[in-house]
């Protein structure tokens, strides 16, 4: 089965984001999916530099990636989780990422042509996350 970590840039600030990206991170460790918090204490240099060294695939959240509904993003979690592969999702530090590290991602997905706080866009990633494997599962959580 594949494994899928987030990552994401600093600890969140904002308490209530904080909040919702603890308890969809709580939820999908059970389902092989964890969260890394990078530390921001260091520039996003050192982040990038850090996402283009991990082992297994890199996709990356930008505005300007692939939009996908969330039926098409829970197909796309299935194959992910019938594969052997260790697949990293990021989420951009404040100024997004840069051209090199979005050459070394095997995808980049967006999850609106809005600009989100990366905060924000960590917490929809995970969100989206869930909903994927509760599609998945077939349970009323997602409705069409």
């Amino acid at each position: 089965m594949g494994r899928m970590i987030v990552h994401i840039y600093g600890k969140p600030k904002d308490n209530n984001l904080a909040s919702m990206i603890s308890e969809y991170s709580n939820r999908l460790v059970s389902r092989g999916i964890t969260l890394k918090i990078h530390s921001d204490k260091k520039d996003s240099h050192y982040y990038e530099n850090n996402l283009a060294t991990l082992k297994g695939n890199l996709i990356i959240l930008d505005e300007n990636g692939i939009q996908k509904t969330s039926k098409q993003f829970s197909d796309f979690i299935s194959n992910i989780s019938l594969s052997n592969e260790t697949v990293n999702f990021a989420t951009g530090p404040p100024d997004g990422f840069s051209d090199l590290l979005k050459n070394k991602a095997i995808k980049i997905i967006s999850l609106s042509k809005m600009t989100f706080i990366h905060e924000m866009a960590s917490c929809i990633l995970l969100e989206q996350l869930y909903r994927a494997t509760e599609i998945i599962k077939g349970s009323s959580y997602h409705r069409e």
